[in-house]
C-alpha cells in the first residue's frame, strides 16, 4: 500500500495559534527536529507576509535537511496581476525552496463576496500561478482553501478550481477543511469523489506521475484527526498537520495522533519505528520551544495517555497491560504511569514503588499500610496522583529509606510594599548539610520566588548542578473555602531538568508553609537523583 506523506505546517499554520510565537532561530531548530524524525515536507512560513519568515528562509539556505523537503507558502497571484509581476510570488521564488505551496479560493462565496472577484478570474489566478511556478522548476503543492464548504454549496465550481491547478501542473492537490466544520463521512465522500475523478479524467494531463491528493483539516469540531484519517481511507496520500495540534482557533490536525494511527492502527508506513519512538520527545521539544505547558491528556504523547488510577485497572495491567492499553507506550516514546490516590489499592502502591525504584520487600512494611497512609493524607488535602515526587519521598520516609540531603533549620520571609512600588519579597534561610550550616538571603518576585532563590543560593555551596532544574508550573488551590482566609490550601509545583519532569505537593492552612513543603520535596527529589543516594528520613 502506498506510503502516506507527512506535511508539517507547525512553523506556519501552527504559529497562528494563540500564544504561539517562534523566532526565526526557533523555527530552524524545530525544522531540524522534524527532519530528524522523518517528516517528508516542512512548511517554513509565508515569506511575503513578514520579516521573520523571510529571515527563516535566509537562514534555512545554509541548513542541510536529510529527509524533508522545505516548502515556502503563499497565495496565488493577485487579480489582474501577472505571476511574474506579483511581489508575493516573487518572494516565494526568492526563498529558494524546492517546494512551493500556494493556496487559492475554492468556495464561490469567498471569490464573489469576500474578494469581489469573478469566478473565471479566480480560475485563471490558480492556473497561471501554478504554471509559472512549475516553469521555475519547483514542486508545486496546491491548497484548495475551503474546499469542503465550497464542494457542499457548489460542487461543479469547486472541482473546476482543482482542475485549474492540475492543468497548471500542480504535483499535489490538498483538500482543506479551513473552517473545521466538516464531518468525517462528508470528508470521506468528497475525498473519494476527487480521487476517482482526477485519477480517471485528468491523469493524462499530468506528466509527473499519478496525481496525489492531500488533506488539511482544522479542529473546530474536534474532528481534525478523524477527518484526516477519513481522507486517507478515501485515497488521500498526504496529510498536513502540526505538532501538538497548534494552530488558529481550535488548532490543526495533530500529527502526534495521526502518525501512530497510520503506523500502528492502519499499517500505513510514514516514518520508521525508531523515529516513532521519538514522538513524545518531539512533542515536548516543540511545546518547550513555544513556552507552552504540555497538555497531559494529549493522546499517545501526553503524560496521562497511559496513566492508570483505579485499583482494578492497575491489578489488570500488572497481569496483562493490553487489558487497559490500546498500544505499548514505548512505541511512541511514552511510558506507563500508575497513579496513587484515595482510589488506590495495594497494586497501585506496589507498582508505583517499583517504578520509582523503592524496595518495599525488605523493610517489614505492608503496602496496605502505605495505602492507608495515602488515603489518610488525601483526606487532609494531599493529592498524590499529580505529585509523583512527593509520593516517592513519602514512601521512603514511611519505610525509613529517606536520606535528607539538606535540613531546614529556619526561614524568614518579608514582604515590603512602598506606596508607589510593587511588592518586593526577601527571604532568609538557614539550612544544614552534613552538619555544616549555611545562612543565605535572596530576593524574589514574591515570597515563594524569594524562598526558591534563597534555597538555591544556599544549596549551591554544596550541590553546584542545580542550575539545570527549573520550575515549570506553580498552582494554589483552596481545599475548602468555608473557613475563609484560614482555609487549607494545596500548593502544586512542577519542576524539570534536562531529563524529566516531576511534581510535588504541600498542604497547610498557611500558603507559605504549603509552598515550602512542595518546594523542599522538589529539591530533595532532584538532589537524590543527582547524587545517586537512596533517600531516607
Amino acid at each position: 500500500m502506498e506510503p502516506v506523506l507527512l506535511y508539517d505546517t507547525t512553523l506556519r499554520d501552527g504559529t497562528q495559534g494563540e500564544n504561539i510565537n517562534f523566532s526565526a532561530e526557533d523555527k530552524i531548530m524545530i525544522a531540524q527536529r522534524l527532519d530528524e524524525i522523518g517528516i517528508h515536507y516542512i512548511e517554513g512560513g509565508w515569506p511575503g507576509s513578514n520579516p521573520r519568515d523571510k529571515r527563516f528562509f535566509d537562514l534555512a539556505k545554509s541548513v542541510q535537511l536529510k529527509n524533508a523537503r522545505l516548502a515556502a507558502f503563499g497565495s496565488t497571484r493577485r487579480p489582474g496581476v501577472a505571476p511574474q509581476n506579483d511581489s508575493n510570488v516573487a518572494a516565494l521564488l526568492e526563498s529558494d525552496t524546492p517546494v512551493v505551496t500556494i493556496f487559492g479560493k475554492t468556495w464561490d462565496l469567498h471569490v464573489e463576496k469576500v474578494m469581489d472577484n469573478t469566478l473565471d478570474e479566480n480560475l485563471a489566478m490558480i492556473h497561471e500561478t501554478v504554471s509559472y511556478l512549475k516553469e521555475q522548476d519547483r514542486e508545486v503543492i496546491y491548497d484548495a482553501e475551503h474546499f469542503f464548504d465550497g464542494y457542499k454549496e457548489n460542487p461543479d465550481y469547486a472541482m473546476k478550481t482543482l482542475a485549474a491547478a492540475v492543468e497548471g501542473g500542480a504535483n499535489i492537490i490538498v483538500l482543506c477543511d479551513t473552517n473545521g466544520g466538516t464531518l468525517p463521512f462528508d470528508v470521506e465522500i468528497a475525498s473519494r469523489t476527487v480521487v476517482k475523478t482526477f485519477n480517471e479524467k485528468y491523469a493524462k494531463l499530468h506528466t509527473d506521475g499519478p496525481i496525489k491528493i492531500g488533506i488539511h483539516t482544522h479542529n473546530d469540531s474536534g474532528l481534525a484527526v478523524a477527518n484526516s484519517i477519513s481522507a486517507v481511507q478515501s485515497g488521500a496520500v498526504l496529510i498536513q498537520g502540526t505538532i501538538n495540534g497548534y494552530g488558529e482557533r481550535c488548532g490543526n490536525a495533530d500529527l502526534n495522533s495521526i502518525i501512530p494511527i497510520l503506523c500502528l492502527k492502519m499499517n500505513r508506513s510514514c516514518i520508521s519505528k525508531t523515529n516513532l519512538s521519538r514522538l513524545k520527545k518531539l512533542s515536548r521539544f516543540v511545546s518547550e520551544t513555544a513556552n507552552i505547558v504540555p497538555v497531559n491528556t494529549r493522546p499517545f504523547v501526553g503524560k496521562s495517555a497511559f496513566a492508570h488510577k483505579g485499583g482494578i485497572h492497575v491489578s489488570a495491567i500488572m497481569k496483562e497491560p493490553r487489558a487497559y492499553e490500546h498500544i505499548e507506550p514505548n512505541l511512541v516514546g511514552n511510558r506507563r504511569r500508575v497513579l496513587v490516590s484515595d482510589l488506590s489499592g495495594k497494586s497501585n502502591v506496589e507498582y508505583k514503588a517499583r517504578e520509582l525504584g523503592i524496595n518495599l520487600g525488605n523493610n517489614g512494611f505492608d503496602s496496605r499500610e502505605i495505602v492507608s497512609k495515602v488515603k489518610e493524607m488525601e483526606e487532609e488535602g494531599y493529592q498524590f496522583d499529580i505529585a509523583d515526587g512527593s509520593f516517592k519521598i513519602l514512601v521512603e520516609k514511611f519505610t525509613q529509606q529517606f536520606i535528607p540531603l539538606f535540613d531546614l533549620e529556619s526561614f524568614r520571609v518579608v514582604i515590603e510594599k512602598d506606596k508607589d512600588q510593587p511588592c518586593r519579597a526577601h527571604a532568609t534561610i538557614k539550612i544544614a548539610v552534613d552538619d555544616i550550616r549555611e545562612i543565605t538571603a535572596a530576593e524574589g518576585m514574591g515570597p515563594v520566588s524569594a524562598l526558591d532563590n534563597a534555597l538555591r543560593k544556599a544549596l549551591d555551596q554544596f550541590y553546584p548542578d542545580l542550575d539545570t532544574m527549573h520550575l515549570v508550573d506553580f498552582k494554589v488551590r483552596v481545599i475548602d473555602g468555608r473557613d475563609g482566609t484560614a482555609a487549607k490550601v494545596r500548593v502544586f509545583i512542577e519542576s524539570r531538568d534536562q531529563d524529566e519532569i516531576w511534581s510535588t505537593i504541600g498542604v497547610s492552612e498557611d500558603i507559605i508553609e504549603a509552598s515550602w513543603q512542595a518546594l523542599a520535596d522538589s529539591f530533595h527529589y532532584k538532589l537524590a537523583k543527582e547524587t545517586g543516594k537512596e533517600s531516607r528520613s
